[in-house]
């Protein structure tokens, strides 16, 4: 699998994957166009927009592809962050696409000395956000880099061992 920043050549990938995804909702076709194109993600200048944002990358395998994830850098009072628009994820990609997808958004923030990305934690990011010692809050999670991680609130994901003690918990604290 590879990932990477995507351009305009990639658009139309982008934009049919995320009108697949959008139709796994039966009553997606039925409801009015507006409504349509507020559900999808990828309009041409909202991929320009995350295009320029140096957090947004696509996984593809040979010239399929698999995945692409949309994040932003923004301000949270006087410190930056980068949040996680949306994560899509072809139906049948490798179980990896979405920790690789997320992997990269969070090395592209370290590396531009953004120290917390924040995305909504649904059950496809379950395992990214263990990858990435997320804490999670309600239903957000956030990636602390640096050391923020050692004292951020909230509760700490963690791997599990293979053969968990019985009672043990899946969550760290």
């Amino acid at each position: 699998m590879r990932y990477r920043t995507f351009t305009e050549a990639d658009y139309p990938a982008m934009q049919a994957l995320d009108l697949t995804l959008q139709r796994q909702d039966p009553a997606f076709d039925s409801l009015p166009e507006r409504e349509r194109d507020g559900r999808l993600h990828t309009s041409q200048p909202a991929l320009k927009f995350y295009e320029r944002s140096e957090h947004s990358f696509v996984a593809e395998e040979g010239d399929t592809l698999m995945g692409f994830i949309l994040a932003q850098p923004v301000w949270q009072g006087d410190r930056p962050l980068v949040l996680v628009r949306t994560v899509s994820v072809r139906p049948g990609a490798p179980a990896e696409t979405s920790t690789g997808l997320l992997h990269a958004a969070v090395k592209s923030a370290y590396d531009t000395a953004v120290y917390e990305v924040h995305f909504t934690l649904t059950p496809d990011l379950m395992d990214a956000a263990t990858s990435e010692s997320a804490v999670v809050t309600g239903q957000s999670a956030v990636c602390h880099l640096g050391t923020r991680a050692d004292t951020a609130p909230g509760t700490r994901l963690r791997s599990v061992p293979a053969n968990p003690a019985p009672g043990t918990p899946e969550q760290g604290a």
